[in-house]
């Protein structure tokens, strides 16, 4: 994912396979750095950011349901 323009466009069910997916690399990029063997120590940052996306965006979307309910 590469804005947060892609996060808006997705449904609330990909989103959330989306952040599961983010959550399990997050961890697997913890687990690395506390090894020593991380080499993309980028990555950890762009990660993170794009969970913060997603989060955004799916609260938009359940506010917004919530609010047409």
């Amino acid at each position: 994912m590469a804005k947060s323009k892609d996060a808006v466009d997705m449904t609330p069910d990909e989103l959330d396979d989306a952040l599961v997916k983010l959550k399990k690399e997050q961890f697997n990029l913890r687990f690395q750095k506390a090894n020593g063997q991380l080499e993309n120590t980028t990555r950890v940052r762009t990660v993170r950011r794009e969970i913060a996306r997603i989060e955004t965006a799916l609260h938009q979307k359940r506010r917004a349901a919530g609010a047409k309910a």
